[in-house]
């Protein structure tokens, strides 16, 4: 076995780096060179999927209004996105009783953006949703507050009112 000088591995060392840094100028080059619209997004841009969202499936229709006495859920952004309106039909007024007590703390929760807004609180008209006894037939609603825009339409939200969910609503 052959030893090498001290000058032979300096070189054989030097001459791998100047490999490296190359192949390493070469790679910033190309990322640079390549245009924006390859360019990976910003940490903050919202993800979006690639997929078109769809209504409600009609099994999921049909539990809401078997099990929870509503039907005609929409989900739609008002006020220029400031107020997001959740309305419903009551079919049922003893299923869907919670959704009109005064105690029942609304929720709607973004899937996207994890936000999670609450109906705003009017100093002279009180809460922006309708409670009280519910009648058959009748279509209500309830307002959420979506200051800042962190829902936007096309998203797939869940509506909470105490132990009622209803997920997979598409704001329109």
């Amino acid at each position: 076995m052959k030893l090498r000088s001290p000058s032979t591995t300096a070189a054989v060392l030097f001459a791998g780096s100047v490999c490296l840094a190359a192949t390493l100028v070469q790679a910033v080059a190309a990322q640079q060179s390549a245009p924006a619209a390859h360019k990976p997004p910003a940490a903050s841009a919202r993800r979006h999927s690639p997929y078109l969202p769809v209504n409600l499936p009609q099994h999921a229709k049909n539990y809401y209004g078997l099990m929870k006495g509503i039907d005609n859920l929409s989900v739609r952004r008002t006020a220029s996105g400031n107020l997001i309106r959740f309305s419903y039909r009551v079919m049922d007024p003893a299923a869907a009783r919670l959704l009109g007590e005064k105690t029942a703390t609304a929720y709607l929760y973004g899937e996207v953006s994890h936000a999670l807004l609450e109906i705003p609180v009017m100093d002279k008209i009180g809460p922006l949703r309708q409670t009280g006894p519910l009648e058959a037939g009748q279509e209500y609603w309830m307002v959420f507050s979506n200051k800042g825009d962190p829902i936007k339409a096309g998203d797939r939200v869940d509506v909470f009112v105490g132990s009622l969910h209803i997920d997979g609503l598409i704001v329109k």
